[in-house]
């Protein structure tokens, strides 16, 4: 069938479509479960899919991130690189430092597989670094695969979203006028 829509179940000749959910708008926001296509391969446990998850003051690089969630079973990769900027609120930005709680790789393993758990046909990986950045370094850099592009759209998003909202990093900012700011990566 061409367009934009599968054969419903039972549909025969009726020419009735479900939406196919790999085509179109990509839904950000979307039940992770709206997204999954029969027929796809499993792909394991949530804990099996959040394939790496961790803080590091060493530098990060997408391609581990990738390296770990590249599959067979799986047509998309969808990466996300936060690089420090050189500017931000209007001033200019020299550097900054991230601080993270000793908490902060318990806390990013659980938001790896609660993602994985809500986007059942995902396989993710993420890291977060802290200590001293310069413009240009990665802070947070993930990856996911799976079956189909929406998926791993989806799911990165949110990844990134829930990072951002739960994992305990704080950045401290040094502007180019000698000023100083604190920004808590929480909430």
């Amino acid at each position: 069938m061409t367009g934009t829509g599968t054969p419903a179940a039972g549909a025969g000749s009726t020419g009735r479509t479900q939406p196919d959910p790999t085509r179109g708008a990509t839904p950000f926001g979307a039940d992770g479960q709206d997204l999954r296509i029969a027929g796809d391969p499993t792909m394991g446990d949530a804990a099996q899919r959040a394939r790496c998850a961790e803080i590091s003051q060493e530098p990060l690089a997408a391609e581990r991130m990738i390296a770990a969630v590249t599959d067979p079973r799986c047509g998309a990769v969808v990466t996300f690189d936060g690089v420090v900027r050189d500017h931000d609120g209007g001033r200019g930005v020299e550097r900054l430092e991230y601080s993270a709680h000793p908490s902060a790789g318990e806390v990013i393993t659980a938001v790896a597989r609660e993602i994985a758990d809500r986007y059942p046909d995902t396989l993710v990986a993420v890291a977060h670094r802290h200590g001293p950045l310069v413009i240009g370094d990665s802070a947070l850099v993930c990856a996911v695969a799976a079956p189909h592009r929406k998926q791993a759209f989806t799911a990165c998003d949110d990844l990134v979203d829930t990072v951002k909202q739960r994992v305990p990093i704080w950045k401290h900012q040094v502007f180019d006028d000698g000023g100083t700011e604190w920004v808590g990566a929480l909430g």
